[in-house]
Order: structure tokens, then C-alpha cells, then sequence
């Protein structure tokens, strides 16, 4: 059988992409930004090393989602999809090529295109959580300054883009204090990425995030990470900003910013877990998924964002979160990318190839 890998790489990026001034950001205004339009896309190492894995049980064919996508599956028909393809324009862009799959009747790894959709609108999350009294800080949606004239926060708070993805839009700056700080990130965000600003009461507890793997009765916590604000550079606000996760943080020289497991005492890993488990369940995750927790002022474990399609990146040195919370599962790389493959094909009625690469999850 063949399987289909699907992905969106930075190494790929088209001067067409670059240059559309209707969809790219601005990041000549406002407070200085890198240019982190191609933030969520994979590198051609995090394709191939995923390519190598499932090569070890099956013959594998490369599809980068562009606009020929359609007619390369359409025309290869593959048994399989492991889908990883961040999409580019519109807040439905992870839906693309999941929408194309289910077009084509090809099965497909990970949640289907409504769950995506949802998952990067911040503010539909948040308003689906709070129906279902799952904790998640009180917030409110921008989308012009006029509205921001109408708008009473709570400070400190938070200010991030309502539809992005690997920390883009999120910066030291985005902790706001006051009104002039507010209406500066607020005017930043619609500015530079052309969308509302979500702005959100600060919770000033520890921050989490969370590896799911598995659907309905076999959905397993993978062993928490924590983000250790105290390694971040002197002065910084304790979040994981843009520069936290690109800039300081660097594959040749990590920062020392996650503990995996976290430290915890029970109460909490049994607070933080009931919690992701129903978070994954309410908005119908697939297959697997990783979800950021922080506690507020009480104490009480509170969802921040869902990422139904998780960053894989190989190396330990990339300080990948899901790959560094398998690896503490006791699962090797291949030995997850396949773990999850198998469970997206059980669940598709797909027959599995058996002698997966070795690795047990730690019960």
C-alpha cells in the first residue's frame, strides 16, 4: 500500500506566496516583527525524517500541498494520507487539504476539517470550551480600532492574532499593562496580519502542554511538559513568544525551557489530564493532538490553544514538544510517527502493516 505524505515546507516557499499583498502580512508597521509568515510550515529534515519512518512499512510518495495537490491525489490514489500540511492563505487554510481528501474518499491521518477550522479560530475555541464549562481565561475578539474604543480588558492581558499558529503574532510585547499598550498590540496585530486581535486575561500560573494520542477509550496522555520560564533571558514576560520558540531557542543552542515530565503533584496531573481529555473530546480531535494548559491565579488548569495538527520536528535538540513528550513515553521517533499512523488507520478500517518500529507507551 501506498501512503501519501502531505506536507507544506519552509525550504518550498513560492515567490507567488511571498509576494500576494492580499494575504501575506504587513510587517513594515507597527512593533518590529520578524517575518514569520512560513512559522507553521515543516522544514524538507521534519518531511523526510517523517517519509523515513513510515517508509520502514510502506511505500511512501511526497505531495507538497500547492494548488496541484488535487490532481496529484486524484491522479496517485494512495491507500493512506498522513496529512501535515499547514495550508497558507485563509482561516481554514488547515482544512484545505483535509476538505480535497474527503472530496477524493481517501483516508486520511488526524481531524477532519471542521475540527481544524475551529481549532485556529482562537475565539470559536474558547467560545465552545466556556458552553461546555471547561476552563479558559475571559477574553474578547478585535477587529478594528473602533471597536477597540468599545472594548473594556481586565490588566495584565495577553494580545495575540485570532487565526495563527507556532507562537506567530506572539511576542515579548504582546503582555499588555496598560491602555497604551493595548491599543499598540491591538493596532499591530490588524495591521500586520489583517485579522482581529484575541485579547485575553493574563493567567499568571504555570504553563503546560499536553501530548494526546488516540480516540475514544485508547486516548492516552503522553507525559506532560512544562515551560520553565526561568531560563528565558533576564527581564522577558513569562511566555512562549516567537522569539522564545524561534529565536532564543535554537537547535544549536537550546535553551534549557522544558521539563518532561513535569514535576506534579497528583491532584494537579489528574486536574491537568481530565482536563485535556475532555477539551479533545468536545471538539472532536483525531487521532492525536497537543493542548496548551496554563493555571490561573487559583490554580485551576485553563485551556489555552488546541493543536490538532502538532509540530513533529525530529532532532531532541529542536525541543520539539510531542516528539519530547513520546520520548519520555519511551517511544522513538519512527516508533511514534507510526504509532499514530496505525491509529489513524484503525480507526479508517484500513489494514495495518504489522513490525512497526520498537517502542512501548509507557501505561
Amino acid at each position: 500500500m501506498t501512503v501519501a505524505l502531505v506536507f507544506n515546507a519552509k525550504a518550498e516557499a513560492s515567490s507567488t506566496a511571498e509576494s500576494s499583498s492580499e494575504s501575506s502580512p504587513d510587517f513594515s508597521s507597527g512593533t518590529p516583527r520578524a517575518n514569520d509568515l512560513y512559522a507553521e510550515w515543516d522544514t524538507m529534515d521534519t518531511v523526510h525524517a517523517v517519509r523515513d519512518a513510515i517508509a520502514e512499512r510502506y511505500a511512501v510518495t511526497l505531495v507538497e500541498a500547492t494548488e496541484d495537490a488535487y490532481e496529484q491525489l486524484r491522479s496517485l490514489r494512495p491507500g493512506f494520507v498522513f496529512n501535515m500540511a499547514e495550508g497558507l492563505y485563509g482561516v481554514s487554510r488547515e482544512a484545505h487539504l483535509p476538505a480535497i481528501l474527503e472530496l477524493l474518499r481517501i483516508p486520511y491521518l488526524g481531524s477532519d476539517p471542521l475540527t481544524l477550522a475551529l481549532c485556529l479560530d482562537k475565539a470559536r475555541t474558547k467560545e465552545i470550551l466556556a458552553y461546555h464549562r471547561i476552563p479558559t481565561a475571559p477574553f474578547a475578539v478585535i477587529d478594528s480600532m473602533e471597536a477597540f474604543e468599545e472594548t473594556r480588558v481586565r490588566f495584565p492581558s495577553m494580545v495575540k492574532p485570532l487565526h495563527e499558529g507556532s507562537s506567530k503574532g506572539i511576542y515579548n510585547s504582546c503582555v499588555v499593562r496598560n491602555p497604551d499598550d493595548l491599543e499598540r498590540e491591538v493596532r499591530t496585530i490588524l495591521d500586520t496580519y489583517r485579522e482581529p486581535a484575541l485579547v485575553e486575561e493574563f493567567l499568571p500560573g504555570r504553563e503546560f502542554t499536553v501530548a494526546m494520542l488516540g480516540n475514544g477509550d485508547d486516548l492516552r496522555v503522553l507525559p506532560v511538559v512544562e515551560i520553565r520560564f526561568d531560563a528565558l533571558p533576564s527581564g522577558m514576560n513569562p511566555i512562549y513568544s516567537y522569539e522564545a520558540k524561534w529565536v532564543w531557542d535554537r537547535s544549536d543552542k537550546p535553551l534549557e525551557i522544558f521539563t518532561c515530565p513535569a514535576v506534579l503533584e497528583k491532584t494537579l496531573a489528574d486536574a491537568i489530564a481530565a482536563v485535556c481529555r475532555r477539551t479533545y473530546t468536545v471538539l472532536r480531535c483525531r487521532d492525536w493532538a497537543r493542548i496548551d494548559v496554563r493555571l490561573d491565579a487559583a490554580g485551576v488548569p485553563n485551556i489555552m490553544e488546541i493543536n490538532p495538527l502538532p509540530g513533529i520536528l525530529p532532532r531532541p535538540e529542536d525541543n520539539s514538544c510531542f516528539p519530547k513528550a513520546a520520548r519520555a513515553a519511551g517511544l522513538s521517533y519512527a516508533a511514534l510517527i507510526n504509532a499514530v499512523l496505525d491509529i489513524a488507520m484503525t480507526r479508517c478500517g484500513v489494514p495495518v502493516v504489522a513490525n512497526a518500529p520498537s517502542g512501548v507507551l509507557a501505561q
